[in-house]
């Protein structure tokens, strides 16, 4: 019998019938992306833990704390500058840069954006500023699969996949969220539910292979920590639906005031390198006059929702001053992103609402604030980022917690079907149909 089974046949076997070995055209070119990504994000992180403890953590700053009033302004002018000398990109944005070169410059991101991304949102970011790493690893991970692409002279097509898959890869190793990051990969290209599925396989090899990359070096453990909670109630929908509603709102909320502060800034006559310095000195008299939790990227405001150390009213506030204190950072021009403060105000917005229904509510419902939180920052990246499937793993990844999955789901389908025509992103076309990218098939 085995005499008679040719090439083919074997072929056959390990292929499956209508299936060929071209199923896996881009599976060596994920790799290398993913490869590839995962050092450059190892070296981002080593980067910011030096820029922050230099920064932020130096002993110079002991007895000199108003210097922080400018250190932000001064970290998002150097970063500005160096965008603006070495990158000469039409926007450094970040997520939104990955989304419009995808859709309008055939998955095209020049090199110089790796190194010139990363020093520029250390300075901006580790001095102070309120945004996140995550957009400028976004943009990093994109231009590795582009580069890549380009150095294989691979076609248009191939390049725009591959720039998705180094996307993905650098979610999933930063969030440490492989799973997370593949979705986004495949989902953050449209504003509606329509996902990129030529590019669903090469993330699901780009993202696991970046992960293992940074996990070896900085640990296996999720991002944050949380004290154990459950759905074991059905009556906790009802309050969960009232968190929908508000998420949903917080979100038009964030998004409006972000756009307004952009345009404010664009339409100001005075050169750029002026307007993020305003940006900054905003930031530096709200964090030193007001609340020092908006410097930074707003990780320590999250790990406080998930312990329930506070109240209501006070998370209220760090929801508005982290809206007032990133609109002023990212929308003036200075180099961040949004995804993570869109994470601390859904964060903070679920203990609030969490913190509400423990009070008013009977004991036997079990409210829990710490669960609140969670699925709180799940709605806010479904609604405000449009990425629903992404927002539901990503919580249960960077927190360690899969208990959570069902009311997570409700929160996000909800608040995302309720915010439909509203993104954080404006590079997000509505669906395939409206793509530069897939004009004429």
């Amino acid at each position: 019998m085995f005499r008679r089974l040719s090439i083919t046949s074997w072929k056959f076997l390990l292929a499956g019938k209508g299936l060929s070995f071209r199923t896996g055209q881009y599976f060596g070119e994920s790799m290398l992306v993913g490869l590839v990504t995962g050092f450059v994000v190892v070296a981002f992180r080593y980067m910011i833990d030096f820029g922050e403890s230099l920064l932020m953590g130096g002993s110079w700053l002991s007895g000199r704390r108003w210097i922080m009033i400018f250190l932000p302004a001064l970290g998002a002018l150097a970063g500005y500058g160096l965008i603006k000398r070495f990158a000469k990109l039409e926007h450094a944005r970040g997520t939104d840069s990955a989304i419009k070169s995808y859709h309008q410059h055939g998955g095209y991101i020049t090199s110089t954006v790796i190194p010139i991304k990363s020093v520029a949102s250390v300075l901006t970011v580790g001095s102070g500023g309120s945004a996140g790493y995550e957009g400028p690893v976004t943009l990093i991970g994109a231009a590795c699969g582009s580069m890549i692409a380009r150095s294989l002279n691979l076609t248009v097509r191939a390049r725009r996949i591959l720039m998705a898959a180094g996307l993905a890869a650098g979610i999933a190793a930063l969030f440490q969220a492989p799973l997370a990051g593949a979705i986004f990969g495949c989902e953050i290209f449209y504003s509606s539910s329509d996902v990129e599925y030529e590019t669903v396989l090469p993330c699901f090899i780009a993202a696991p292979v970046s992960y293992t990359i940074y996990a070896y070096f900085f640990g296996w453990q999720p991002l944050f920590s949380m004290p154990d909670c459950a759905y074991e109630n059905a009556l906790r929908l009802l309050p969960y639906f009232a968190l929908a509603i508000v998420i949903t709102f917080g979100a038009r909320f964030y998004i409006s005031f972000f756009r307004g502060t952009e345009e404010t800034f664009s339409n100001l006559r005075i050169p750029g390198s002026l307007k993020v310095v305003v940006g900054g000195l905003l930031v530096g008299l709200l964090g030193y006059f007001v609340f020092p939790g908006v410097y930074g990227a707003g990780y320590p405001i999250i790990r406080r929702c998930l312990v329930e150390n506070g109240n209501a009213v006070v998370f209220l506030a760090m929801f508005f001053l982290n809206v007032l204190s990133t609109s002023f950072t990212v929308g003036s021009g200075g180099s961040g992103g949004v995804f993570a403060p869109a994470l601390v105000c859904g964060a903070t917005l679920g203990a609030a609402t969490g913190l509400f229904f423990a009070r008013v509510l009977p004991a036997s419902w079990g409210v829990h604030p710490s669960a609140f939180a969670l699925v709180g920052m799940a709605g806010f990246l479904a609604s405000s980022v449009r990425i629903p499937l992404t927002a539901i793993v990503m919580v249960a990844e960077i927190s360690g917690n899969h208990q959570l999955l069902a009311p997570a789901m409700w929160v996000c389908g909800i608040a995302f079907w309720l915010n439909n025509g509203w993104s954080l992103y404006r590079s997000q076309p509505h669906s395939r149909d409206t793509s530069p990218a897939h004009s004429g098939e």
